[in-house]
């Protein structure tokens, strides 16, 4: 592995108030270090509020903005107009919100945006439940997880977010995940380069209501992509589909012993999830080929 040096002087300040080993403050440094110092923030109630703390104590060293729960994407398509007539068309307008304020609560508002194409980059720190309130579970948590209001484990599938986007044919969609750090980066910069809605969904397993060790979430994030449970890829333009990690070396029963909101759980449950991701895995390389196969010329596939 290469070391990787952030570019910027961190802005995100040591003291803040993640729990020892958060994955979240981890990735947030990097994606900060990676927009730079000419960024301004809308954070929506989450565990990322209570990090970035109050005004004007906040631990992060831009400007920030915290909406409704509801209302991160408006709040946003506000700032970048606002911003736009001060002239200020460099400046990124960044969301930093978690699955609970995306998929959940503030899905109508961001579905709203990305049909206008508005211009702001959306990460959602997705550590697949309301983690803030006692780990809930949200429609991003997994099948069979237990949680707070799942106590026997949860009995549908995770929402396929990217997807769900991506059928918006904005023109960026990506999936990240902190344990593969160099992928996170170039996306985050390649995003930075674009216009339009951009949004990625960061993977930040949380180590109190996964029931990971306080040394365990890099290993997660690792684990999630290597299983297949949570596929690094990203969509350009809602047609062009990029895998940017094909291999799959763990079963997902590896995966799931690491964690104790699946301690116990059956081994037909465990079956059973390993041929839902199986299914999404084939689903998403059909349209990653199918992707290669439109975009070479006419003559190539003749």
């Amino acid at each position: 592995m290469q070391p990787l040096e952030i570019k910027q002087d961190p802005m995100l300040c040591s003291g803040h108030a993640a729990c020892p080993g958060c994955v979240e403050a981890l990735s947030v440094r990097h994606v900060l270090a990676t927009l730079g110092p000419d960024t301004v923030a809308v954070i929506p109630p989450s565990c990322m509020a209570i990090i970035a703390g109050p005004q004007p104590f906040s631990s992060l060293r831009i400007p920030v903005y915290q909406p409704t729960l509801e209302a991160s994407a408006a709040s946003a398509s506000g700032l970048r107009r606002a911003l736009d007539a001060q002239g200020k068309h460099d400046t990124q307008v960044l969301v930093l919100a978690g699955d609970g304020g995306t998929y959940d609560i503030g899905f109508q508002c961001l579905s709203s945006a990305a049909e206008r194409n508005e211009d702001f980059i959306y990460i959602c720190l997705d550590n697949e439940g309301y983690m803030n309130t006692g780990a809930q579970k949200s429609s991003s948590t997994p099948h069979f997880a237990r949680t707070g209001s799942t106590p026997a484990g949860k009995t549908t599938r995770k929402k396929n977010l990217t997807e769900i986007m991506a059928a918006h044919e904005v023109p960026y969609v990506a999936t990240a995940s902190v344990g593969f750090l160099p992928d996170l980066i170039r996306k985050v910069e390649k995003a930075k380069t674009m216009r339009g809605t951009r949004i990625i969904t960061l993977l930040v397993p949380c180590l109190d209501g996964w029931g990971l060790s306080e040394d365990g979430g890099l290993a997660a994030s690792r684990f999630a992509v290597e299983t297949g449970a949570f596929p690094l890829y990203e969509v350009e333009d809602g047609r062009r589909y990029t895998l940017n990690y094909s291999q799959r070396t763990r079963p997902v029963s590896e995966y799931l012993a690491l964690q104790r909101r699946y301690r116990g759980l059956a081994a037909e449950s465990v079956a059973a999830l390993q041929a839902e991701i199986d299914d999404n895995w084939q689903r998403l390389l059909e349209r990653v080929a199918a992707s290669e196969r439109a975009a070479r010329p006419a003559a190539a596939i003749a």
